[in-house]
């Protein structure tokens, strides 16, 4: 039981390999949380999984935050092929830097319970104070991530 998803980003020949790191959500493993969890990384300038470890440890961090000290069975990470990818709930995330690409071990109804500014002011909340936005921040990501619901796409100048 749970709202499990995998997510894994692509390399530089825009690739998913199943020896790639990848991401374990216990819950919140809906497309509605996992699109805010990105974009909000997306925001804070983070450098993009797909080029480096760095931009995977900065995502972990953002969603442990958020789970918080009760949450520390709701993320994993290790290699794709070791993660419960085929988990029946919303499988695997392909993402090209903070962006979904593609989808696998998927073929339900997209989970749609949490607006995208709700989500990213529960983010916001539960990071360090030093790491949080301002209200007019959130909202300006929430806005601009609304542009194509499908793909987040924004810099953090453009907030």
């Amino acid at each position: 039981m749970g709202n499990r998803a995998v997510i894994g980003w692509t390399d530089h020949n825009n690739e998913l390999h199943s020896d790639s790191v990848g991401v374990y959500l216990h819950w919140n493993g809906g497309r509605d949380s996992v699109e805010a969890f990105l974009a909000y990384c997306k925001a804070c300038g983070f450098r993009s999984p797909s080029e480096d470890s760095y931009g995977v440890a900065r995502f972990v961090q953002v969603v442990a935050n958020f789970f918080g000290s009760s949450g520390g069975l709701s993320i994993g990470v290790d290699r794709i092929d070791r993660l419960d990818a085929d988990n029946g709930d919303n499988g695997v995330y392909v993402c090209n830097g903070w962006n979904i690409v593609d989808r696998k071990y998927f073929d339900g109804e997209e989970q749609n319970e949490h607006d995208m500014l709700s989500m990213l002011e529960e983010i916001n909340l539960r990071q360090p104070e030093c790491m949080q936005m301002s209200s007019k921040q959130i909202q300006a990501i929430a806005e601009l991530s609304q542009v194509d619901p499908e793909s987040p796409v924004f810099a953090p100048e453009d907030i």
